[in-house]
């Protein structure tokens, strides 16, 4: 039986669009993907990046929230070594409590930024060293039984809301495997670790109150569209976009210095990135995530997509729907 499918939305601000058209389009799919059936739509904290609209995630996850009425949504991730555990506590004990049963909290423990950017932020470099220690200290907020003596979550205390290991190394796996929480594995942007975290986290997993079982999301990009060559079309031009804004961090080339950057080593390794992509039609997309999710031992799919504009990236989640049918979820209080 098929994976549960879920969506990545990156809040992407395309070119010639403001942080606002993004939020709209944000709600747009939320919409759509509420009534085609998806199972949740994840946003991600990066910092002064200008394609992306999430920084503030928990505002963006109450927005969406607020114009929807089932569909799940959360935060894949916070990176919670920018952010006092207490602070993130309060900002989901709230949503929850605006949202019941609606609101997930996927953890990580990287800047989600540059070295500048966590300078701004106030972040102490070695505050990752603490991530395990400030993700129990977050989930005792959350149950309401405070580590920190006469502190507590409000809201927060007591709501239980679900939390989530994010991870594109073996740390994140092992963590959650001792933890007993469920796993997300970013292999829609960094795929190297994906087959050994997978494994290693299933074979140290210790059942906790929150989880009997393991249970894994892996992350898996997709464009379809109703031609082959249009799907692949968009996929090429995605991947243009993206060698530029990492490799040329700004500056503007001409396409034939951009044919260039895509055969250097920088660009060939940006490309390597996005190793896990189902592009092409409906069909073959389908069977592209049925492969990929054995492939990775997935409970779940978390699917991001770079297609060209608007209504291209709403058409791939819609066509998707159309051909997928989604096993039961076993993952209790989600």
């Amino acid at each position: 039986m098929s994976a549960v499918l879920s969506i990545l939305d990156l809040a992407y601000i395309r070119e010639g669009d403001t942080a606002r058209d993004s939020f709209d389009a944000s709600v747009k799919l939320a919409q759509l993907a509420e009534t085609r059936g998806y199972r949740r739509i994840w946003y991600a904290e990066h910092h002064n990046m200008p394609s992306i609209g999430s920084s503030a995630t928990s505002v963006l996850i109450a927005h969406v929230a607020a114009h929807t009425e089932s569909i799940r949504l959360g935060a894949g991730g916070i990176m919670l070594p920018n952010h006092a555990p207490l602070t993130i506590a309060e900002q989901f004990g709230t949503l929850v409590t605006l949202h019941p049963g609606r609101i997930d909290l996927g953890l990580g423990r990287a800047p989600g930024s540059d070295q500048k950017t966590m300078y701004a932020l106030r972040r102490d470099p070695a505050s990752a060293d603490r991530f395990p220690q400030d993700v129990l200290e977050l989930q005792a907020y959350l149950r309401g039984v405070s580590r920190v003596p006469g502190v507590d979550a409000i809201p927060g205390k007591g709501t239980n809301v679900p939390l989530y290991i994010l991870g594109s190394s073996l740390f994140g796996a092992q963590l959650a495997a001792k933890l007993g929480l469920p796993y997300a594995n970013a292999s829609h942007f960094s795929p190297d670790s994906l087959v050994d975290a997978v494994t290693l986290y299933r074979e140290r997993f210790e059942p906790s109150e929150d989880l009997s079982e393991p249970y894994v999301i892996a992350g898996v990009n997709a464009i379809a569209a109703d031609t082959t060559e249009d799907a692949h079309r968009q996929f090429e031009a995605s991947l243009r976009r993206r060698v530029v804004q990492m490799v040329g961090r700004g500056q503007k080339f001409t396409p034939e210095e951009v044919d260039l950057i895509m055969t250097s080593p920088a660009g060939q390794q940006v490309a390597q990135m996005v190793r896990y992509s189902a592009v092409g039609t409906p069909t073959e997309v389908r069977t592209y995530l049925d492969e990929f999710a054995e492939h990775a031992q997935a409970d779940e799919l978390i699917v991001a997509s770079h297609a060209e504009n608007t209504e291209s990236w709403l058409k791939t989640y819609d066509l998707l729907a159309d051909v997928w049918r989604s096993a039961p979820v076993r993952l209790s209080g989600s």
